[in-house]
């Protein structure tokens, strides 16, 4: 435990990327094998369920560290993180112990709390408590409560093992796909330099986009690009091999049995074959919104109503492997041409005016994300302005003679998404952060008008200064109205420019209305809050968003037929 709360430190403490996994790649050299695997669990974003609840945990803290009530709430408020806020208040260790494993304080401390009897649970974290220092509890209680997270990516982690294994790092990411425990066995197996066969139902690390930024004139000539649509969907790679269909998600989520369609796809494709694509909710000719896709995220039982409500497409645009062969080395052009003859005998042959109805009888639910054709950049600007009307989220830009790729390395990939949606709100609320904005109100909650009155319709923590952050924190702590555990409300005052990716009608939210992916732009120091923006403005946007999904209707069609949102 010692170890790993030094590897935590010691990566919570740069930003730099050679650093972190010079570090990474030290720890697992040095730690046991046992110890090391655990850590890589955690690592890779992998959670342990709670043992226990917070409020239990805060209880037993206040007993042992003699501390009233209040006295615990305003030391909670002024940390802002539970977890250090408790490892903090208790007393130093009472007793000099043997230094606890990571793996024996997982599978001897953590682990058997759930089954334990209240009392035997409090004299365990308390006997836990005597044994560890300040820090280490620290990292036991995000272990313990399933909030352990650190800011280290996946492709780190996988180039740190792959200098320890003495491998390339993308063999190494492929490895960290395969099902594994966190054993000294299976870690030792991670690192085995020989090249042993691939599970056959394992998948290819995904090739993310990054966001561009500048102009796309910084990048060249458009005809060096592949321009495609930005799909509002789940990625997800469909796998044929070994007489087995698969459909794994980019979140390396099995999700064959939630999405039969996808599945059916699958059976359809020859053996050895691997595609890289879309999962999106599809009637008409078109693509859905991204909420009637939500509607089967989660269902482990998809009902024949589930089906009819929200039926889906498999969206493909990229061949990994063909005929068993990997083929992710290959540039960009001839996967495209090998995967449009792939799947050329199972595209629709119905032409596009005739019924849905006829048409989804005589097709499989499988498209082809379409290449779109430009002469100059203005052209792909168009495009880009006009995404968010024709169902998309803006446009892909894929140099043609480019590899696929693990991870997000620039310049090949990119994403250019369309201008986000705005609105002017009225900061009404805030709470305390977390970690290094622990101790500051930065987490915020934000409303429209409703008439005469405020509806709070979003919350947003980033896109703030460093200067803008603690200006807003005094402002919060001058004109607090009220407390609410953590949150207090504030005085109408400040206005703050909000972007978002889409908004809609919903019966969950009090206002009626639910923002997708709300964000800070900027603080509006030049307008009064009377003149925030009225929950009418959003209701309207919401019910012309909703009209878009209704692409059964002929003009709805017909936009699609001309901004190709599928091949004919």
């Amino acid at each position: 435990m010692i170890r790993f709360t030094q590897l935590y430190r010691a990566l919570d403490a740069t930003t730099r990327t050679t650093e972190k996994v010079r570090t990474l790649a030290d720890y697992f050299r040095a730690a046991e094998p046992a110890d090391a695997a655990w850590a890589l669990w955690f690592l890779l974003g992998n959670r342990l369920p709670r043992a226990v609840t917070s409020t239990q945990l805060r209880a037993w803290a206040a007993v042992a560290s003699g501390l009233p009530d209040w006295l615990m709430d305003e030391c909670y408020e002024a940390v802002g993180d539970l977890a250090e806020t408790l490892a903090l208040v208790l007393p130093s260790p009472t007793k000099s112990a043997a230094p606890l494993p990571l793996h024996e304080l997982v599978a001897e401390r953590i682990a058997p709390l759930k089954r334990l009897p209240p009392e035997e649970q409090r004299a365990l974290v308390a006997r836990t408590w005597s044994e560890l220092t300040t820090d280490e509890r620290f990292l036991w209680h995000k272990l313990m409560l399933g909030g352990f997270r650190i800011g280290v990516a996946r492709t780190l982690v996988a180039r740190a093992l792959a200098q320890v294994a003495q491998i390339p790092p993308e063999k190494m990411a492929h490895r960290l796909l395969r099902p594994w425990k966190p054993s000294a066995a299976d870690f030792a197996a991670l690192l085995d330099s020989a090249d042993v066969e691939n599970d056959p139902g394992q998948p290819y690390p995904f090739f993310l986009a990054t966001t561009l930024d500048e102009p796309p004139e910084t990048l060249g000539e458009p005809n060096e690009w592949q321009i495609e649509w930005k799909w509002d969907g789940i990625r997800a790679q469909l796998i044929r091999r070994a007489g087995e269909v698969l459909v794994w998600s980019r979140g390396e989520e099995l999700l064959t049995d939630r999405f039969p369609e996808a599945a059916a796809v699958g059976r359809a494709l020859p053996e050895g074959t691997v595609l890289d694509g879309e999962i999106l909710a599809w009637r008409g000719g078109a693509p859905l919104p991204f909420q009637v896709l939500q509607t089967r995220i989660g269902r482990k039982a998809v009902t024949a109503k589930a089906l009819a409500a929200a039926p889906v497409v498999f969206l493909a645009y990229d061949l990994l492997e063909w005929a068993g062969q990997d083929m992710r080395a290959r540039p960009l052009t001839e996967r495209r041409a090998l995967l449009e003859a792939a799947v050329a005998p199972l595209l629709p042959q119905v032409p596009f005016g005739e019924a849905a109805a006829q048409r989804n009888k005589l097709t499989i639910p499988l498209r082809l994300s379409p290449v779109l054709t430009v002469n100059s950049w203005d052209e792909v600007t168009a495009l880009r302005d006009a995404t968010r009307e024709n169902l998309t989220e803006g446009v892909m830009l894929k140099r043609r003679d480019s590899p696929y790729a693990v991870g997000r390395p620039r310049g090949d990939w990119w994403k250019w998404k369309s201008t986000p949606l705005t609105i002017d709100a009225v900061l009404i609320a805030a709470q305390p952060g977390h970690g290094k904005r622990a101790g500051l109100f930065t987490d915020y909650t934000f409303a429209v008008w409703d008439g005469e009155n405020l509806v709070p319709v979003a919350k947003a923590y980033s896109g703030l200064t460093d200067a803008e952050i603690r200006a807003v924190d005094r402002f919060v702590r001058e004109q607090t109205l009220g407390r609410f555990g953590p949150v207090r409300s504030v005085t109408a005052e400040l206005v703050f420019e909000l972007h978002f990716e889409g908004v809609q009608i919903s019966g969950r939210h009090k206002s009626g209305v639910a923002l997708r992916f709300p964000r800070i732009a900027r603080w509006r120091t030049d307008k009064p809050f009377r003149e925030a923006d009225t929950l009418e403005t959003l209701k309207a946007l919401a019910a012309k968003q909703s009209h878009s999904a209704q692409n059964d209707d002929p003009e709805i069609l017909q936009r699609a037929k001309q901004m190709r949102l599928f091949e004919e």
